[in-house]
């Protein structure tokens, strides 16, 4: 309930605005037009909140008729909205100017009397149509391009990290890092035989799903995780908790998990390869669940010559794993923001947005995710799926 207020509030408010601009400003009063145009802006302020409570509610299969137009409109009214108030200025400036002035005729010596300004209606109709068209036409834009990247294959990237403590014969150590795959009523199975697929052609020493792989129940969503048991790697898969794990019942997907042979790592860790210590922690949101992160355990009885390498959710959590001199943290839940102008947010909650940086000592790799949450859009944020090379300091 909290969050449909906080999220049904500013969309009703969008779809307000929307109305005024698309509608009220590009119609004439008591038109068929206007009141068309009225029960659409309506109709579409059904479906989007018919997403957001029906897909929580119904099994994918039946949730997915009304998560793709709800959720693909909600994308069209944010860079829609975006987009009508970029042009709000240049708007008022040409609507100022919209006017009929006519010219007074002077009578004798007496000074003429100022023209009335009147505005000009036909004048003021077509820059509010053409204001209109042109921002739907930019909104379109970036959504259809955001939908390319959202539904496309995952970015594959290599990113090199030298760690003080690995040993010279274990560099060139590869983990494949997959974070955020959001199984749920827009990404299935065939999603995650893609990612299985990917992965395994990297031929990876270690696999991470670093948390967010579901948005539904192991009833819902256990035929479309089932792939993963397919995933190939030289010293085994390991999977952390994300926060949408605890929505979605998280003790019966670490059980799934470990059937499919994916090792969860619940605060505990293990010695790799002979000489890295792989580390998981629960994520935060585990707390109000009474699973919440514990460093001192997962870390305790760790060799400390050996890297320890940590999988954690949030960013956030680097600051514990910083304290307790871990090597490198890899994170999800980001998504890099997945839809420009968001990226400029994360960093008021995370301390990294996506990519490698390094805080007080400790490498964070911070992945954008291999899926999406809510609309199937990523702007400026492709998704992605990393291989981290560890390489030896000496």
């Amino acid at each position: 309930m909290i969050f449909l207020l906080l999220l049904g509030v500013p969309v009703a408010l969008g779809h307000l605005y929307l109305w005024r601009r698309l509608v009220v400003d590009t119609t004439l009063p008591r038109t068929l037009g206007r009141r068309v145009g009225a029960v659409a802006i309506a109709a579409a302020f059904l479906m989007l909140m018919s997403a957001l409570v029906v897909t929580r509610r119904v099994p994918p299969e039946y949730g997915k008729f009304f998560a793709w137009p709800g959720f693909i409109w909600l994308a069209v009214l944010f860079y829609l909205a975006i987009a009508l108030g970029v042009a709000e200025v240049p708007r008022r400036i040409l609507l100022k100017r919209a006017t009929l002035a006519p010219v007074p005729v002077a009578a004798g010596p007496a000074p003429a009397e100022p023209a009335e300004i009147v505005p000009d209606p036909s004048r003021r109709l077509f820059i509010s149509r053409s204001v209109a068209i042109g921002s739907g036409i930019a909104a379109g834009g970036v959504v259809g391009y955001g939908m390319t990247q959202a539904l496309g294959d995952p970015q594959l990237l290599n990113v090199p990290v030298t760690l003080d403590k690995l040993r010279p014969s274990l560099s060139g150590f590869r983990i494949a890092v997959v974070s955020d795959i959001h199984l749920g009523p827009l990404l299935g199975r065939s999603h995650t035989e893609r990612i299985v697929r990917m992965i395994n052609e990297q031929e990876a020493d270690v696999v991470a799903i670093v948390g967010d792989l579901v948005d539904g129940t192991v009833a819902e969503l256990g035929e479309a995780a089932a792939p993963l048991r397919d995933l190939v790697s030289k010293h085994g898969s390991f999977f952390v908790t994300g926060n949408h794990e605890y929505f979605s019942g998280h003790e019966q997907w670490i059980a799934e998990l470990d059937r499919l042979g994916v090792n969860p790592l619940r605060n505990e860790g293990l010695t790799v390869a002979g000489g890295i210590e792989v580390v998981g922690v629960n994520d935060v949101t585990g707390k109000s669940y009474n699973d919440g992160p514990d460093f001192d355990r997962a870390l305790s009885g760790r060799d400390r010559n050996n890297p320890v390498v940590l999988l954690s959710h949030q960013p956030v959590q680097v600051a514990d794993a910083s304290s307790r001199g871990v090597d490198l943290q890899l994170s999800g839940h980001t998504h890099g923001g997945q839809m420009v102008p968001f990226n400029f947010l994360v960093p008021l909650q995370q301390p990294s947005t996506a990519g490698l940086s390094k805080v007080d000592g400790t490498w964070l790799y911070t992945s954008r995710g291999a899926g999406f949450w809510g609309p199937p859009v990523r702007v400026g944020a492709p998704p992605d799926i990393t291989m981290i090379e560890l390489r030896s300091a000496g």
